[in-house]
Parts: C-alpha cells; structure tokens; sequence
C-alpha cells in the first residue's frame, strides 16, 4: 500500500471527516436540525462524490452520517449522539472502509455511566480499550458538527478527541474570511486551520451551512482530501 492510501485510512478513521478534519447549526446545539448535505469529493487524486446526513432518532438521539465512494474509495461513516447542553456527546460509531482491494471495520462504544469507551473489529489489542473519557470528549465525526456550532459562537475551536484507544487534543486557529461559491452563489466563510507540520486541515464554515462548505486535508503539503458541497437541505 503505498504512502497516499496510508495516509488517507488515518483520515477515514478520525473521519470527518477529516480529518480531517476533520465540522450542528448555527442556532444552539440543542436546536439541531435535520439535513442532507452532497458534497463534491476528491480522494486518492479521483473524483467521485460524498454525503453528509443529519437524522433523528428515537429518545432524544440523532444519527450523523458521511459517505466518500469514488473508483478507489468506499468510506462510511456514522455515529449515534445526544445533546448535553452544547455538547454532541458521542454514543456509538462504525467506520467502514474501503481503499483499493483493502477493507477496514471498526467499531467504538462509550459507556458514560463508567466513563469508558471500547474499540472493536479491525484494531489492535493494545487499542481496544478501555480507554477513559470525561465530559466534552468529542467522536472524530462530530467534529463537522461541533466545529461550525462553535464558530458561529464567536469560539476558537478546541476539541480533545478519544479515538482508536488514545487521547489527543485538536486545536484550530481562525484565518480570517474568504468567499466561496456554491451553485453560482458566493458565500463568505470562516477559515479554521488545524497544522501538525506534516498534515494540515482546512475548514471553510458559512453561516448559512449546517456544516462546513469544504473540507481539505493536506498530506507533507500535498491535497489528500478535498469535499466542497454542492447543496445541503
């Protein structure tokens, strides 16, 4: 397999999703709404196209969802979370995916009552949990959602991420406004810019979006990913 592929698996299992991501509304998180996003996605250098879904679910829960496929790529991605304030706090997830011949599952729970979560299917012994969480630790996938809520709150996005049996903190910086344009319409976005040196993730955010305009992530400064939306509902 070779350096790109690697590199876009670690994307897919943060997910957007992201990585990139790596991004609810712009009312507060306890007004989400539903809604479908399509997204014009490049992954692998090829074309192809991307869904982001927002459904309610029974008891007070809500299911979010992104979909990458193209001629090398099958990513899906889904978690389960309820509101808590203005926390999405994640309940379960699976990520799905698929680059070239290669497949990859893997499941997390978390349990708050004993402030765990647990990874299961294709991962390491040493990464299946348990691992601890605390309130505020966001799922990977969330963080298209969270990103664009604290935005539009005037907030630096800040997050600590539980993810594949470790704790990490992603750390955005704002760089300022840039239009964007989206079926012949021109938007002002927020640009919120995560950089480790070696990966970087770009968020465009507008206001009027229930998530981000575009998302890219760039590889030892090379694009990996790139979803620009087309139309949202």
């Amino acid at each position: 397999m070779n350096e790109r592929t690697t590199d876009f698996r670690k994307l897919a299992v943060r997910s957007f999703g992201a990585a990139i991501a790596a991004l609810a509304v712009v009312a507060p998180a306890q007004a989400i709404e539903a809604f479908t996003a399509h997204y014009q996605a490049s992954a692998l250098g090829m074309q192809g196209e991307g869904q982001m879904v927002l459904a309610r679910q029974a008891g007070n829960r809500w299911q979010y969802s992104l979909s990458i496929r193209n001629s090398l790529v099958d990513l899906s991605q889904q978690t389960v979370f309820d509101v808590q304030g203005d926390w999405l706090r994640p309940l379960s997830s699976s990520d799905v995916s698929r680059m070239l011949v290669k497949r990859k599952s893997v499941n997390t729970s978390y349990d708050w009552d004993k402030r765990q979560a647990r990874w299961s299917g294709d991962v390491k012994p040493g990464r299946a949990g348990p691992a601890a969480i605390r309130e505020g630790d966001m799922d990977a996938l969330l963080l298209n959602l969270a990103i664009v809520q604290d935005v539009a709150a005037g907030k630096t996005p800040s997050y600590r991420l539980v993810e594949n049996g470790e704790v990490k903190m992603l750390n955005y910086k704002l760089a300022g406004k840039e239009k964007i344009t989206v079926a012949g319409k021109t938007y002002n976005a927020t640009k919120a810019i995560r950089d480790t040196g070696k990966r970087q993730m770009i968020v465009w955010i507008v206001p009027e979006m229930p998530v981000p305009a575009r998302i890219l992530q760039r590889e030892n400064g090379r694009d990996a990913i790139d979803l620009q939306i087309k139309s949202w509902r």
